[in-house]
């Protein structure tokens, strides 16, 4: 739950959905599409919305019909399923599912095609690239789904033995994977996980011999070795934040005897919150920065302010949605809401979710890069241009992108804040009004004030 909207009623099957068949850029198609109707998401919260207007009104505020964008990377896949055996290179990728947590399903990712698909799962790679460019290549992958208790994942033999060996490679890999059914499924759409096509039960997995990491290697077979300093390590040792995510997600960290598997949504943000928590005791002990830096970023209809302020370490992540964007679809009026924490960091999971530990992760890279401390406030516009989820990577990779660029430097608050309004759709009294950094920053005096 983000405020008051819910994710999960973001997802919502139409119930007649031959109005596609209009927009389909291959008419031939139809019957393909007919047998895999429940492929089809509609992301309003009234199914009919969709029907009156048919991907061309946008009656639901975005600037664009995102059923459309997906069913025709659904219509090129489709024909590349010739049977229930997939057989392809894998990025490589692996998805654990957490509905029935507990038990839950899951397995690899792998597109019927055989070339380098090694982009396909590299979210690091993919700045700069087009809603329709990662819808496509991700609607790619076809999800084989195995049920497992997370703790016992061990003891399901061959094909999670397989799940894990693809999960630690370091390079795309040849798999064969064959399914009870042809697969079919919704498109999974989510703000803290990257997009996937189709699933469908695993019958039989086979993996080509593949190379790891050395360093994944070594931490997945130390059995003494915590999970948290084992993610710490391989972050230090220069391993992308996506492939110990991967890695964690199936189990390959930590003590022998409290080894599980964890959700890949739950996972991402695990990563994220650890490296980050480690950067920011780090940034603590560093001196203030001597001016006020404003950093911006604008990728995917979302604008971010990355504003640092000359105080001791605190950090707050502020959103807003207009109606019609992903967590605000049926609304009329600008959703915005926020969590913050003080120098002492905070103890509760944040509210708005993953993106909240994304962005302090990209944040304190910079910091620790400098030898430097501020207080940090990460401000995001999602625009109705921002017409599906990506996923959390964006929010890490557009704050990381703006870090990268010069910044812009003010020696006021007062004039920072008339950038960030000029960069802005919505008022700055709006974003000051839900920050509490922002109100502390203006209201707090130092005692350096009263020498």
């Amino acid at each position: 739950m983000r405020g008051r909207v819910s994710k999960g009623r973001a997802r919502v099957a139409c119930k007649d959905n031959r109005w596609i068949f209009e927009l389909l850029d291959k008419p031939a198609l139809t019957n393909e599409f007919t047998d895999n109707r429940n492929l089809l998401v509609a992301e309003q919260s009234k199914a009919g919305l969709c029907v009156a207007c048919k991907g061309s009104r946008m009656l639901c505020g975005k600037t664009r019909c995102p059923v459309v964008v997906r069913v025709n990377s659904f219509m090129r896949t489709i024909p590349l399923i010739k049977d229930l055996d997939i057989d392809g290179v894998s990025p490589p990728s692996v998805f654990v599912g957490r509905i029935g947590y507990p038990y839950v399903y899951a397995g690899p990712l792998v597109p019927p095609v055989h070339e380098d698909t090694s982009l396909y799962d590299i979210p690091e790679l993919w700045f700069g690239k087009t809603i329709d460019e990662i819808v496509g290549f991700r609607s790619m992958l076809i999800r084989g789904k195995h049920r497992v208790h997370v703790r016992r994942f061990e003891e399901e033999g061959k094909i999670m033995d397989m799940t894990r060996e693809l999960a630690l490679a370091s390079n795309a890999t040849d798999t064969e994977l064959s399914l009870k059914k042809k697969p079919r499924g919704l498109i999974v759409l989510n703000d803290d996980i990257q997009p996937f096509g189709p699933s469908a039960p695993i019958r039989d997995l086979r993996v080509a011999s593949a190379r790891w990491d050395h360093h994944v290697e070594k931490a997945y077979y130390d059995l003494d070795l915590k999970a948290t300093p084992a993610v710490l390590g391989l972050y230090k040792n220069g391993v992308m934040v996506t492939k110990i995510q991967r890695a964690f997600s199936v189990g390959a960290f930590g003590i022998k005897q409290q080894r599980r598997l964890v959700p890949t949504r739950w996972s991402i943000t695990a990563v994220d919150s650890i490296v980050s928590k480690e950067l920011m005791n780090k940034v603590k002990a560093y001196p203030l920065i001597n001016e006020y830096r404003l950093y911006e970023s604008s990728y995917l209809e979302n604008q971010f302010e990355v504003l640092m302020i000359p105080d001791a370490w605190g950090y707050e992540a502020i959103e807003a949605w207009y109606p019609g964007t992903v967590w605000n679809p049926g609304g009329k009026n600008i959703v915005m809401y926020g969590d913050w924490e003080g120098n002492e960091g905070r103890t509760t999971y944040a509210s708005i979710g993953g993106c909240y530990y994304a962005a302090r992760l990209a944040a304190c890279e910079l910091l620790v890069k400098e030898r430097r401390q501020a207080m940090v406030i990460v401000f995001r516009e999602a625009r109705p241009g921002y017409i599906m989820p990506v996923g959390v990577w964006q929010v890490r990779e557009n704050v990381r992108n703006a870090v990268r660029q010069h910044p812009l430097k003010f020696s006021t608050l007062e004039q920072a804040l008339q950038r960030i309004s000029s960069q802005f759709h919505i008022p700055i009294q709006r974003w000051i009004r839900n920050s509490r950094l922002i109100i502390n920053a203006r209201t707090q005096r130092k005692i350096t004030q009263y020498a």
